[in-house]
Order: C-alpha cells, then structure tokens, then sequence
C-alpha cells in the first residue's frame, strides 16, 4: 500500500475521530462547572479601569494575580 492511501485511510477513520473526541472534550472543558468565575473575569479585563486609569499600584497588585 503507499503512502497516500495509508494516511488517507488514516485520515478517514481513526483521525477523525480522534479530532471529533478533542472537540467534545475541548467543549466539555470549557462548560465546566466553576468555570464562570474565571471567564467572567477574563471577559470584564477591558472594563476594569473604565472610569480613571489605574494607578501604578493597582496595576502592579493586578499584574500579580
């Protein structure tokens, strides 16, 4: 058999569904339960210091966390 046909064959079966289980999983993950802290977080970064700038200190205590 050559080389195309094996990695098609491949390709065709065990990688697709290798790719279909990463994407369940990919899904799974980000769905998880006491993940909405974390995004929460993540998304309102832009609003943080929407009023005034932060101050060095702010940013510094920030920048740790």
């Amino acid at each position: 058999m050559e080389t195309y046909s094996l990695l098609r064959q491949f390709a065709d079966s065990w990688m697709l569904l290798f790719l279909f289980l990463f994407f369940v999983g990919v899904i799974i993950w980000a769905f998880r339960p006491g993940s909405t802290k974390a995004y929460e977080d993540t998304a309102n970064i832009p609003f943080r210091n929407a009023d005034k700038p932060a101050t060095e200190s702010a940013a510094q205590s920030e920048a740790q966390k």
